[in-house]
């Protein structure tokens, strides 16, 4: 039998150790740019600033110069897709350039 398994990332990513804050997501093989790496940040009224954070969105690091940005997945959703903004390097840290809180807000 061939059961799937949810996996809270996408085989080219890792959680490890951030020299910018704390834990950071890494890639594990190189990943193209304009890449949609899955679901960052699922819209839900009913928490503080209207946002429940998937792994992808939880552990992504602040940076003014980022090599990844947030989307909407289509026009009817507010739900937001994590997508490289250029080719990430094996063992490069994903980041995003956000306001605290708020992925839609760009700085």
């Amino acid at each position: 039998m061939n059961k799937k398994y949810y996996r809270p990332l996408p085989d080219s990513l890792t959680i490890s150790k951030s020299k910018i804050e704390g834990i950071g997501l890494f890639a594990t093989n190189n990943i193209d740019g304009g890449e949609i790496l899955g679901i960052s940040h699922v819209y839900n009224e009913e928490f503080e600033n209207n946002y429940i954070r998937t792994p992808l969105g939880g552990f992504v690091n602040y940076s003014d110069n980022p090599n990844c940005c947030t989307v909407a997945i289509d026009s009817q959703s507010k739900n937001l897709s994590l997508v490289t903004l250029r080719e990430i390097q094996i063992g490069e840290e994903l980041t995003l350039k956000y306001h605290m809180y708020d992925p839609t807000e760009i700085e």
